[in-house]
């Protein structure tokens, strides 16, 4: 088998394809982490005014 070496511009598109994919697959987590976040913010709001 021969060695052959990446050149630079397949090297590059790999990464941006292996970045992109990676974005697309982790988005939906981001997006549901974000919501819980304010969801719990809001909530803490709720009880800090009940409690007022």
């Amino acid at each position: 088998m021969f060695r052959r070496r990446l050149t630079f511009p397949q090297l590059a598109l790999a990464t941006v394809l292996g970045v992109a994919g990676g974005v697309y697959v982790y988005k939906p987590y981001f997006v549901q982490s974000a919501k819980n976040l304010e969801q719990q913010k809001q909530d803490v709001q709720k009880k800090q005014k009940g409690t007022d």
